[in-house]
Formats: structure tokens, C-alpha cells, sequence
């Protein structure tokens, strides 16, 4: 039987979610605990939270302001509980193992997990690059971070951010064959794609509505996010990469997104443990953190 406070974090979720399948898969449980959990508080309040129909669940404006006061209350807790865990806990030691996508290790990790290095010199960090869902045993993994929906079940995930995906190229190359207005102009134009490390496939490029497009004879493959990232720069090719890789070369114009009309919807970035029991102290503190980190809208702008 679920608590009271588990039974609001799941509403939140599914207030966040176009479904309660989808809100079970941001949360890694099934689609029948969303229901009951919904269904509990609903009994609870003696109000419907929900419109329900077989494609959605909209919230009602009661349970709008409901979800409203329950952010604010479970926020004040998890900051209480943060505050009270770090002073109980003044001895984190040990290995936490996480992985991540090749271009969020190398880019933000570093970074972030410094400060807990120097606070905690018994903490090991070990990390993996991996831009699929690792095997958590095999590899010995407590935390992942993925850019998209983490659907294993077994896992607790939970989504931070937003993450788009813009289509760009320098302005040199922009100069010598023109910008393309529609995909049809795009196709013909020299074309990157990233290559899939697990298996040797090109990833295709996802565009709106759904559709995806993979270049039949890209001008240039690699396997290596930045890599690609280089040789667009370069004026090579246009490619297909998450803002964030091009975001400050957007910003200083080395960078110009072309077709922003044909962007499929964001992608999210999830943070997810592998236990989804009571979690070692090290873990928690490396997870919270993370996410913490993650979720600051001056990372992923």
C-alpha cells in the first residue's frame, strides 16, 4: 500500500504526462499503480483530479490547485530531508558507478561531480559512456543519465529537462550551396550522420510528426558526437544534434539552424537508478545531486 506522499509524487507525474501509461514509464512502475494511486487520492479528496477518456487523462482545475500545493509541499520536504541527510551523513565512502551519453560525460560531468570529489575523498566515481541503456548488472551501474524516456521498468527514472534537436550548419557552407527551405532541398545538400558505437548503424535524423530521415550517402559518419560537432564547424556538413552541443556556437553565430519547422518535439533528459529499493547513502548523494544539477534551467537553456 502506498503512503500518502508516494501517492501525490505519482499524481505529479501523471499531471506532467499526455497519459498514466506514459507517467508509469517517466516513473518506472505500471500503468494499474498510476491508477490506484490516482483513484486512492481521488477517494481521498472526494473530488475527481482527472477527465479521463480512452486516449488522455486532462486534470481537473481541482486538481490543478491540488497539484500546485503538493509541489510546494513535497519541495519543502525534499529540501528539509536534504538538509538533515547531509548533516547525518558526514562519512560518504565508496564507488558509485554511472553512465552516460558520450557527449553529457564529457561535456558536464566533470564539472558537476567535482564539488562531491573534493567534499567526499572517499567516494569513487566510476563512470561509462554509453549512448544506449547499459546493462546495469553486467556493468555494475547505480545511476544513468539517457536523453530520451527510459522505458525498463526496473528502473526508477525521472525526467529533468528538455532536450531539442536542431538541424545546423556553418555559415560558409550556408554561403557556398544555400539554405535549404525544405526537406527535399536538405536531402540534396551534403548530409552528416553519428554512428551507433553498439552496433555500427547510422542513427536517422527524427523530424516532426513522427518521421525520421536517414541519409543514404551521408558526406561524412562518425561515431563520436563532437567529432561530427568539428566537422560541421569546419563547414563540411550540415547534421542533426541535440541544442545543448550547439548552443554556444548557435549563440555566437559560428552555427545557423536551418528548418526549424521540421524539429520533432524535445527529447527528454532522464536521470534513473538501478535499485529501486532503499539506495546506499553514496548513491543518493550522487543522484540527488545530479539531477539537481540537470534540472538548472542555465544547463540546458
Amino acid at each position: 500500500m502506498l503512503n500518502r506522499m508516494e501517492m501525490l509524487r505519482i499524481f505529479l507525474v501523471a499531471v506532467d504526462s499526455p497519459t498514466f501509461r506514459e507517467a508509469a514509464t517517466r516513473i518506472g512502475t505500471s500503468p494499474q499503480k498510476v491508477t490506484r494511486a490516482i483513484k486512492e487520492l481521488e477517494r481521498t479528496f472526494a473530488e475527481p483530479l482527472f477527465h479521463r477518456s480512452t486516449r488522455q487523462a486532462q486534470v481537473t482545475a481541482y486538481g490543478a490547485d491540488v497539484a500546485r500545493q503538493a509541489r510546494a509541499t513535497l519541495d519543502q520536504f525534499d529540501q528539509l530531508s536534504a538538509v538533515h541527510a547531509k548533516d547525518q551523513v558526514t562519512d560518504i565512502v565508496g564507488r558509485v558507478g554511472i553512465t552516460a551519453p558520450h557527449s553529457i560525460g564529457k561535456l558536464y560531468l566533470a564539472r558537476f561531480l567535482k564539488p562531491l570529489l573534493q567534499d567526499h575523498p572517499g567516494l569513487r566515481i566510476e563512470l561509462s559512456l554509453d549512448d544506449q541503456l547499459t546493462d546495469a548488472v553486467a556493468s555494475r551501474i547505480d545511476i544513468g543519465i539517457r536523453i530520451g524516456t527510459v522505458r525498463d521498468r526496473r528502473y526508477i527514472a525521472r525526467a529533468v529537462a528538455s532536450v531539442p534537436l536542431k538541424i545546423v550548419a556553418a555559415p560558409s557552407l550556408i554561403a557556398k550551396v544555400g539554405a535549404p527551405s525544405t526537406l527535399e532541398e536538405l536531402k540534396r545538400l551534403p548530409l552528416s550522420t553519428l554512428i551507433d558505437r553498439n552496433n555500427g548503424r547510422p542513427w536517422p535524423w527524427f523530424l516532426l510528426d513522427g518521421q525520421s530521415y536517414l541519409p543514404p550517402s551521408p558526406a561524412f559518419s562518425c561515431d563520436d558526437p563532437e567529432t561530427e560537432l568539428e566537422f560541421v564547424l569546419a563547414g563540411v556538413t550540415f547534421a542533426q544534434m541535440p541544442h545543448f552541443l550547439a548552443e554556444a556556437y548557435l549563440r555566437d553565430g559560428r552555427l545557423i539552424e536551418v528548418l526549424p519547422d521540421q524539429a520533432p518535439p524535445p527529447m527528454d533528459l532522464s536521470v534513473y537508478r538501478t535499485q529501486s529499493g532503499p539506495v546506499p547513502p553514496r548513491v543518493r548523494l550522487v543522484y540527488d545531486h545530479l539531477i539537481q544539477c540537470l534540472s538548472d534551467p542555465q544547463t540546458f537553456p
